[in-house]
């Protein structure tokens, strides 16, 4: 099944990436050119601390469990 609107939106997103070579690092250093001149404001969301995880982990790793019997 094919939808209009999704080929579309591929074929402009191969147009774009095709005029930076595929290349990732081009791509998103443009589209955050594109988001400073827009004019609109961005909201970023902090990411998650991996200190967070690799604690909890650690936690489980040494808690005391019981041996079986």
């Amino acid at each position: 099944m094919s939808d209009p609107i999704v080929d579309e939106v591929r074929r402009i997103r191969d147009e774009h990436a095709a005029r930076f070579g595929y290349d990732l690092d081009a791509i998103f250093r443009d589209l955050k050119e594109q988001e400073r001149n827009s004019g609109r404001i961005f909201v970023s969301v902090p990411q998650k601390s991996d200190q967070v995880h690799q604690t909890a982990s650690a936690d489980l790793l040494t808690s005391s469990v019981p041996a079986p019997v």
